[in-house]
């Protein structure tokens, strides 16, 4: 599906508001997300953005809504997928996270992260197996030392540090 370009002035306060998410500064971006026009709420760019956001402010109901709605209006848009799990995650539903983004596996086969996010769920809900298999495609995508740097500093894959030492 094609998506349109979100054009000036509304690309500026989209801008402006990546901008003060950066700075940390959560209630300003906002106030810039409210000045796009309607006709661009349910533009990718401006939904991603509205989950970075919520989930900024750890507003995980009202992130999981937006990430429900980024994969209705954008279902090729991978970050959807991930986003919906992560907030699920977040939510202590892991185990409907997982299977939410299980769900997105065959759609993105080239997505490293959708097989490392599964091996996190995986992780914390005690399949070590499991996870490890998750690890071993999300390596064979994004390759062995940005898995290994991304996996040791993931307070979810904890449990199998050591097996991911020996990567």
């Amino acid at each position: 599906m094609r998506v349109d370009t979100i054009e000036p002035p509304d690309l500026h306060h989209l801008n402006a508001a990546r901008g003060w998410l950066e700075l940390g500064n959560v209630p300003e971006a906002w106030l810039e997300v409210q000045e796009i026009v309607p006709r661009w709420h349910e533009h990718p760019d401006v939904l991603n953005l509205m989950w970075d956001l919520y989930a900024a402010e750890k507003e995980w109901p009202k992130a999981l809504a937006i990430a429900r709605q980024m994969i209705s209006r954008h279902a090729d848009d991978v970050s959807g997928w991930i986003h919906q799990s992560y907030a699920l995650h977040e939510m202590k539903q892991t185990a409907e996270a997982r299977d939410a983004l299980s769900r997105a596996i065959g759609r993105f086969p080239d997505e490293g992260i959708i097989p490392y996010n599964l091996a996190c769920y995986e992780c914390q809900l005690g399949q070590f197996g499991t996870a490890k298999r998750w690890l071993g495609l999300a390596e064979k995508i994004q390759g062995k030392a940005t898995l290994k740097k991304m996996a040791l500093s993931d307070p979810d894959l904890k449990p199998i540090w050591d097996y991911v030492r020996s990567l």
